[in-house]
């Protein structure tokens, strides 16, 4: 008995202690259909920020019949350490309950406790959370209703001198109105239900503008709902036959009533009616207001909006309301079972008294009970955060001290195509020059992720299942940069996930050398393989033409060819190409694509060598109309006599800082009269010529480090060239060179090889080549090279991770394709064994 008396005190305190550190929540609902049993399955997505990760919010059916709880799912979104300073940590969580519900009558949820964290207006403040649903068949969309799409950071943060809009994405399935406003009903909607001083709401557009307020370690508590309303006027119909009606949200006018001045019949007293949502109550007369404020709600501050929960099955109905502040809105919604209805209205400020006759919508269609409608929203989800007002910043234009959003990144309210289990990804990047960039935060479905890419690119992901078919999901994500003990924010932006069926039937099986993809003909009927291309087609082994069969195209690609991108972050590395359409004229990838697979392999980085290999690349070959086909050979000399290169068999080379390294470009070809060109040299850890970053060597045909030296050639298809060993080399365990080049017709005097050095050259200015004098770019390297260690050094293994030979030991092996860069489809696994990497150029 005291073991149980102990007991039940701790887990009493567990509950305050985490009741009382709340930040914020949301919550959406998803209708799943009926049961075996005839009951309504529902999934309910509750969303809760703490500042620790162990806490989530407790919820409990409030009014109605709202089932009982089949299933629950529940795990972290995203945390962060950037938290109020008088915090160490805000953590989101989220739990999916999926509920079997008896009835499709309305009911709500509540999470309701205490408190909220320190705050600057909801200081020791309980917090309440409030979702209503309505499982009626709507008229116009023959189903339930789908409640809106909701989805806001957990804590929101602005320099005290920096105004900032911010656009509280809130989709709508089923194409509804959404509105969103501060909670007004005590103990129900809210807390406190305080409206920050300093912010401004528009509540038809779901836009808070922070215009100013003073610094302050604590952050501002805000507790809004968010309403979805028809367009039109629509009737809810239920299974024991009743019906109630909605009707379109009234929006915000200026010292104006929004009721016509029509004349109504007397009035009477209504009889009591009790309702799932209404205790038994009864209108009163004319003199006399409405006191009731669960249902009636009088609001000296701003437009009435509850009033419309006085209602009665009686032939007539009063409401009285007082406003002292120029409106009055939605008594519209009291409706009755008779044709007539009268609103008296008391407003002190501008707006006379109005009455009007029940419009022809609020007629009863059937003598079949009617449930009267509690609000004229269809639902009702709470939108509780945290707003902090940082110190002032010396600049408040974005790039600066506060993060600017750069291309890959959607734009605010964008939407992603995304299909069942396959992977989709939101790229983002962000750059400032007077602070750090540090991280991303996000809020999005359960199972999101994020890292960061070696080209300093956020991605956030998720693989949506079976559950999410049909539906849509918002995903927020803000980059954020410190200076000193400074955090700041990028504004908010939020992209809506559609989740659809599969276009396009696509496998990708990945090897320790290559990326097989099958796609089915079938899934594209009017294309064949002679319509596609990867990124770079030019060498022989990337034609779709050599595998593709009568169902499938199929492409085998190198890791390293094929303008394969290379990827990377602290844990994998990520071979990434794609298959497109291409105009045959030109070559050119075409405006309008009719068909776009990317798809990637994905691989540990740690892995085992259990067996040596030869790191030398082999020659290049390639064929081109005008030119035929011909050979590019880059190699290394011990040198500047170039007369006899480095065998082999001594790779991976290694050399000293500062010595020379001699290299040698030679195109081999059947025609005299063409000679080669070099446009650009880099050095990269990995023998991929997309990876960035790397040094830059020559670029545009000019010399980028200054150590170069241009030998002389001993005929127009060959480049010498060396240069010092340089640091780069050292700050990685090696590095390739990759150099782009091309051929050129001699002496023809419009071609790239004729332009030479040109500092200027950009994209847009590059002249439109004949193929007749002048070939495509084409990419060689060779490597990788060392720098010498230290007899300290020498003893110590080192994993090589020349990507000419990938080396993955037991590990799962990922691939992923993706049609038009937002759906994804999962390949098969293996596992993969050691061996050389064959040589694609010959």
């Amino acid at each position: 008995m005291a073991f149980t008396l102990v007991l039940l005190q701790l887990l009493l305190l567990v509950s305050l202690t985490s009741a009382s550190h709340h930040m914020g929540g949301t919550a959406t609902y998803t209708y799943r259909g009926k049961a075996p049993d005839g009951r309504h399955i529902v999934d309910f997505h509750n969303r809760d920020t703490y500042d620790r990760c162990i806490y989530s919010h407790s919820w409990s059916c409030y009014q109605g019949q709202c089932g009982y709880n089949a299933r629950r799912q529940h795990g972290v979104i995203d945390n962060s350490t950037n938290a109020p300073s008088n915090e160490n940590l805000w953590c989101e969580t989220e739990t999916v309950d999926t509920r079997h519900v008896p009835s499709d009558k309305p009911f709500q949820m509540r999470a309701a406790s205490c408190c909220w964290i320190q705050t600057r207006n909801a200081y020791n403040s309980n917090w309440r959370l409030l979702t209503s649903v309505d499982l009626g068949t709507r008229s116009d969309t023959k189903g339930p209703n789908r409640s809106p799409d909701i989805a806001i950071l957990p804590l929101l943060r602005v320099p005290q001198n920096c105004p900032r809009t911010y656009k509280l994405t809130a989709f709508d399935p089923d194409g509804d109105k959404v509105r969103c406003r501060y909670g007004n009903v005590q103990n129900v909607e809210c807390g406190t239900c305080d409206q920050p001083s300093g912010f401004h709401l528009n509540p038809d557009s779901c836009t808070l503008q922070y215009n100013s307020a003073s610094y302050d370690y604590r952050s501002y508590a805000f507790e809004m709902v968010v309403e979805d309303f028809p367009r039109g006027h629509i009737a809810l119909q239920y299974s024991d036959g009743s019906q109630s009606w909605k009707s379109p949200a009234l929006m915000r006018k200026k010292r104006q009533s929004w009721w016509s001045t029509t004349a109504a019949p007397t009035t009477t007293t209504a009889a009591p009616t009790t309702t799932a949502y209404l205790t038994t109550t009864t209108a009163a007369p004319t003199t006399t207001p409405c006191t009731n404020h669960n249902n009636c709600i009088s609001n000296h501050h701003n437009c009435i909006s509850n009033h419309h929960n006085c209602s009665t099955n009686n032939n007539t109905m009063v409401v009285v309301a007082h406003n002292h502040h120029n409106c009055i809105s939605n008594h519209h919604n009291c409706s009755t079972n008779n044709n007539t209805m009268v609103v008296v209205a008391h407003n002190h400020h501008n707006s006379p008294t109005t009455t009007t006759a029940a419009p022809w919508w609020w007629w009863p269609a059937t003598q079949a009970p009617t449930t009267p409608s509690p609000t004229s929203s269809l639902s009702k989800l709470p939108l509780h955060f945290s707003f902090l007002v940082d110190k002032p910043v010396p600049s408040c234009q974005p790039g600066h001290y506060l993060p600017e959003y750069v291309s890959p990144t959607p734009e605010n309210g964008a939407h992603i195509h995304a299909e069942v289990d396959m992977e989709v990804e939101i790229r983002v990047k962000a750059q400032s020059s007077l602070s750090t960039i540090q991280d991303i935060i996000f809020s999005g479905p359960l199972n999101t992720r994020k890292h960061r890419t070696t080209h300093n690119e956020f991605v956030i992901t998720w693989t949506p299942t079976s559950d999410h078919l049909g539906n849509h999901y918002v995903i927020c994500f803000a980059v954020e940069s410190v200076s000193g003990s400074n955090v700041y924010q990028s504004d908010m932006r939020c992209v809506v996930v559609d989740v659809g069926k599969k276009q396009v039937e696509a496998n990708v099986i990945c090897s320790q050398s290559t990326m097989r993809v099958e796609i089915e003909k079938s899934s594209f009927p009017r294309l064949s393989e002679d319509d596609l291309r990867l990124n770079d087609p030019s060498n022989v082994v990337c034609s779709l033409k050599t595998h593709s069969n009568s169902t499938h195209v199929i492409g085998i690609i190198p890791l390293n060819s094929c303008g394969t991108q290379i990827e990377e972050d602290e844990e994998y590395l990520k071979f990434k190409n794609e298959i497109t359409t291409f105009d045959k004229n030109t070559g050119l990838i075409t405006r309008t694509h009719l068909l776009e697979v990317q798809f990637y392999c994905q691989y540990p980085k740690r892995g085992n060598v259990t067996q040596s290999f030869t790191a030398h690349r082999n020659s290049t070959t390639v064929w081109e109309k005008g030119f035929g086909k011909f050979m590019y050979q880059f190699e290394f000399y011990p040198d500047a006599q170039f007369q006899t290169m480095i065998d082999p068999h001594y790779y991976p080379l290694e050399y000293d800082l500062g010595s020379r390294i001699y290299m040698q470009i030679e195109a081999s070809s059947s025609l005299n009269n063409t000679e080669l060109f070099v446009e650009s040299c880099s050095a990269a850890p990995y023998d991929n010529p997309n990876y960035m970053p790397a040094y830059p060597i020559i670029m545009n045909g000019c010399q980028m480090d200054p150590t170069v030296i241009i030998h002389s050639a001993d005929h127009q298809r060959q480049f010498k060239f060396s240069m010092e060993a340089f640091k780069f080399i050292g700050l990685h365990e090696q590095v390739y060179i990759s150099c782009s080049v091309l051929m050129c017709q001699a002496g023809e005097p419009n071609t790239r090889c004729s332009q030479g050095c040109m500092n200027n050259l950009g994209g847009s200015d590059r002249r439109k080549r004949d193929t007749a004098t002048q070939t495509s770019s084409h990419l060689v390297s060779q490597g990788p090279l060392r720098m010498k260690r230290s007899a300290e050094r020498a003893e110590s293994p080192v994993v090589n991770l020349n990507l000419n030979l990938v080396f993955i030991a037991g590990c799962l092996v990922a691939a992923v394709g993706m049609i038009s860069g937002v759906a994804v489809y999962k390949a098969k696994t293996s596992k993969v064994k050691y061996q050389p990497l064959p040589t694609f150029e010959g």
